[in-house]
């Protein structure tokens, strides 16, 4: 009798549980509606994993605005930065076979890999390539602004100064994690994106991930990233991550990331040792709130933390350990409640969409917290109010230049070829009666003019200062006050 009235209870049991799942998902499902209606987005992707089992897996939208194709749980995008824990894991698995270990010095691995401070190049540690405290700045200008390659990258950062005392502070730096794709190179005897594939994806079984977006353009079912180009959503050109792999090139979708994250709410069985596994996500340095992501206006943090390659603070009395990547154009984020063998990834194809957030923190609520805040009234309001501080700011820098100046020179005796030499070349011209540059034969910026001998890109934020000497011959050019000098 007893195990009939225990048979009969189960039987009501999975019913009302079944009800329960698909309430959650319709209220998530028109919650990621209306999100992506009021933030204007053209497509996404969300998937939500719990006790290791994908229990909301949908694409909204469209994967570009030139095609009908709807995005789904295949839609290739950008993971961005999210990349970043793949690296580490990769790093994880090499420190369990013997042949690296976190604290081992860069140069025990990668003799040739040096900046400006003997002393830090000789103390930085695989660890301090993770967890950006190695007291550089943003060095995204090395790939942004030029096609140079992960080594020629790195070989430049001989030339970076330190812009904070090593290992006592943070500021978040995608270079040093281009240098741990090197070193997994230089370990496994195989390119970071070969190890990635056959060490890692292929045993997974997520067959619709890829290293780089080179590997997927001329793919179908792949995003093209847009943003608002004078007031309209718009195609706008592909910044591929291509050059810094490791940093943030990955390729996947919604389906592929769901077996990620059951991989990795499975404490990295079988791919990982559980001390390794468990490193990956101790705290390796506090991050001042200032420095931490906008949304802690909102969730009010007791501790900001990064992990190996994961953002990390309290939420709810849980540790939340998560990652957002950012591409233009393009989006990513990845939020794991370990505690509650829960996780949740979104993947989006329209610039700085923070509906990101707000999904991560309400399938957290749903499924986890059982919280009742709007997150994306909160999210949105918040955000809306930073674009309008930023706005506000660009209107009053632009009453700033002195007025009824001119340039001090004709525009020609500002040409010629400048360089610096970890940036590399800057050749500016007069074009169309207006001062132009391009950045190492790739990025092109057009010059109007602010102040005397100081100019403005357009559309930037970048600013030109042209420096002269007695003979009114130009010598140098401040870029953003970095010196470049005329060759």
């Amino acid at each position: 009798m007893r195990m009939l009235q225990l048979a009969f209870l189960c039987i009501a049991f999975f019913p009302l549980k079944a009800q329960y799942q698909s309430e959650k998902n319709t209220e998530l499902d028109a919650f990621i509606r209306q999100g992506l209606e009021d933030w204007e987005g053209l497509g996404l992707s969300v998937v939500v994993v719990k006790g290791g089992e994908t229990i909301f897996n949908q694409g909204y939208g469209r994967a570009r605005l030139d095609s009908d194709r709807p995005v789904d749980a295949n839609t290739l995008m950008a993971m961005g930065s999210t990349t970043k824990a793949v690296t580490a894991l990769a790093i994880g698995m090499l420190v369990d076979e013997g042949k690296v270990h976190w604290d081992d010095k860069v140069v025990q691995h990668l003799p040739w890999f040096k900046v400006a401070d003997p002393w830090i190049t000789r103390e930085l540690t695989v660890r301090d390539l993770l967890t950006h405290r190695a007291g550089f700045g943003n060095a995204d200008f090395l790939w942004t602004t030029a096609e140079w390659s992960a080594r020629e990258i790195l070989e430049r950062m001989q030339y970076a100064e330190t812009v904070y005392p090593f290992r006592s502070g943070y500021i978040y730096q995608n270079i040093m994690y281009a240098a741990a794709g090197e070193l997994i190179h230089e370990l496994s005897g195989m390119p970071w994106e070969d190890f990635l594939v056959k060490r890692i994806f292929k045993p997974l079984g997520m067959t619709r991930t890829y290293p780089f977006y080179r590997d997927v353009e001329n793919m179908e079912n792949v995003v093209l990233p847009h943003d608002k180009v004078n007031g309209k959503l718009s195609i706008i050109p592909m910044v591929s991550a291509d050059a810094i792999g490791s940093a943030g090139s990955l390729m996947s979708c919604t389906n592929d990331m769901a077996i990620w994250m059951k991989f990795l709410l499975n404490e990295g069985a079988p791919l990982l040792e559980a001390q390794t596994y468990r490193e990956l996500f101790t705290p390796q340095i506090v991050i001042p709130q200032g420095s931490f992501y906008p949304t802690t206006a909102l969730t009010n943090p007791s501790w900001t933390t990064y992990g190996l390659g994961w953002f990390q603070h309290d939420y709810m009395g849980k540790m939340l350990n998560f990652h957002t990547g950012s591409l233009p154009g393009l989006i990513a984020i990845c939020g794991l409640l370990q505690s509650d063998d829960f996780g949740v990834y979104v993947l989006g194809n329209t610039d700085h969409i923070e509906l990101r957030h707000a999904i991560m923190y309400k399938a957290i609520d749903l499924f986890v917290t059982e919280g009742e805040r709007d997150w994306h009234r909160e999210i949105f309001d918040l955000y809306k109010g930073l674009q309008e501080q930023s706005d506000r700011a660009v209107a009053t820098n632009k009453r700033l230049p002195l007025q009824n100046t001119k340039p001090s020179l004709p525009l020609q005796a500002y040409a010629g070829v400048y360089t610096h030499p970890m940036r590399g070349e800057a050749l500016v011209e007069v074009l169309n009666g207006e001062l132009q540059v391009t950045l190492n034969n790739k990025l092109k910026l057009v010059l109007e003019h602010r102040h005397v001998d100081v100019f403005q890109s357009v559309g930037a934020e970048q600013f030109f200062r042209f420096s002269w000497n007695e003979k009114k011959q130009v010598t140098a050019v401040y870029a953003n006050e970095v010196k470049w000098v005329r060759q």
